[in-house]
């Protein structure tokens, strides 16, 4: 590392490489790949300065327009949403800026590819959410991710249920067919509240007695946005091939490319997104390298308030407790495939057993169908058509009535 990377000093990946434990591992994995299992160190440069990192885009469109009426602009927001920024009159120079960059195609996108890798999210259906949903817990370890999320209160005590099926939203909004690529779809509108969204954390997290800016960077940063597309393409993919769904390497790829336009949609800076399967994962084994285990009380009420979330409420009685029953239960020992074992006994999480045991029995099936989809004619829309009704029945139960909100303007809880 050169002396003028700034780098947060809880991203320990400049210290940790020199361990001997990583050296002897980075060692062993150059002898048998002939390849560093990290990426270059200009990458990693480049990334522990996003770490430091924002928004700027729309950080200037809350600061001027937004903060000074959050329900007039968001009504005007829905309408250029809808309609293109060019259906309106007199729009603040800062909202033309943010719509110019938002509804202008990148010179590398691929529609074809972004709309193959949304596919798989549809196949994956409720699985989606599952695995994103525990891998997610590993990163609650860490107080850059979980400092905000605890401030903002939206993943954490009871309102985790409510929140992580805002999230399922999102993923369901922004995977369905052309949602991405169309302007007025709802995919692209709820891309665009998220956006705010964050813009409205950082401003009220970034400066709060809790945070610390050299130690943690900028709150909800350019690289752990990236980190969060990351963990809805390579790593997800290959860990559902333990409960039997096999995602092709194209796939993957295609995932990959749908992860960096979203990525685009978000604000993100995607010039170092990785392309590639073998730079995806050298970028995730560099984070896994720097971890620093430091969010303490607020990480552990993260963790454990997501399965619990999923606990049958005391007003539910008959079919509707017995669902809930199951899922809290399977959700449990999903947590046990995907989140680390060193990780999750360190908190108290559901039991694993006997709710692992429908997850290995369903294994062969789920193979099968994956198998019959990618060689039988036919069959893969059949799948598809499934695995997306399953996902928006499964929302909807879960929602009881209620509507994902997205909301900006809710205040931090300390």
């Amino acid at each position: 590392m050169t002396s003028a990377t700034r780098t947060p000093t809880a991203f320990t990946y400049w210290e940790n490489r020199q361990s001997p434990r990583i050296q002897r591992a980075e060692a062993l994995f150059e002898r048998v790949f002939r390849s560093s299992p990290f990426p270059s160190d200009d990458v990693a440069r480049e990334f522990c300065e996003s770490l430091f990192l924002g928004d700027t885009v729309a950080e200037n469109f809350v600061d001027e327009v937004y903060a000074a009426d959050p329900t007039g602009t968001r009504a005007i927001l829905d309408r250029a949403l809808a309609h293109g920024i060019d259906s309106l009159r007199d729009v603040p120079e800062s909202m033309r800026v943010l719509f110019d960059e938002f509804e202008t195609e990148p010179d590398w996108l691929d529609a074809d590819l972004v709309e193959r890798g949304a596919a798989v999210w549809r196949r994956w259906g409720t699985m989606l959410f599952t695995v994103a949903g525990g891998i997610t817990l590993e990163m609650y370890t860490e107080a850059a991710v979980a400092t905000p999320l605890s401030l903002a209160g939206g993943y954490a005590g009871d309102n985790a249920m409510r929140r992580f099926l805002e999230t399922c939203k999102f993923w369901i909004d922004t995977s369905e067919p052309g949602a991405l690529s169309r302007i007025g779809s709802e995919g692209r509108a709820t891309a665009m509240k998220v956006r705010v969204m964050h813009v409205a954390v950082r401003r009220k997290v970034d400066g709060h007695p809790e945070w610390d800016r050299e130690k943690w960077g900028y709150p909800i940063s350019q690289g752990y946005q990236m980190l969060t597309l990351l963990g809805g393409s390579t790593v997800p993919a290959l860990a559902l091939r333990l409960v039997g769904l096999q995602t092709t390497a194209d796939e993957i790829r295609a995932l990959l490319h749908f992860q960096k336009y979203m990525g685009h949609l978000l604000g993100v800076d995607v010039s170092n997104f990785p392309t590639t399967i073998a730079d995806s994962l050298r970028m995730t084994a560099m984070v896994s390298a720097a971890r620093s285990y430091d969010a303490g009380p607020h990480g552990k009420e993260l963790i454990e308030s997501f399965p619990a979330g999923f606990a049958p409420r005391p007003e539910q009685q008959g079919l509707a407790r017995l669902r809930a029953r199951y899922t809290y239960g399977i959700h449990g020992a999903y947590t046990a495939l995907f989140m680390s074992p060193v990780t999750r006994s360190d908190y108290t999480m559901p039991r694993a057993f006997p709710w692992i045991l429908i997850i290995l029995l369903r294994f062969p099936l789920l193979t099968a169908i994956e198998l019959s989809r990618r060689f039988l004619p036919g069959v893969a829309p059949v799948v598809e058509k499934v695995a997306v009704a399953q996902r928006l029945r499964w929302y909807r139960d879960q929602m009881d009535g209620r509507e994902a909100e997205f909301d900006a303007n809710g205040a931090l809880r300390r």
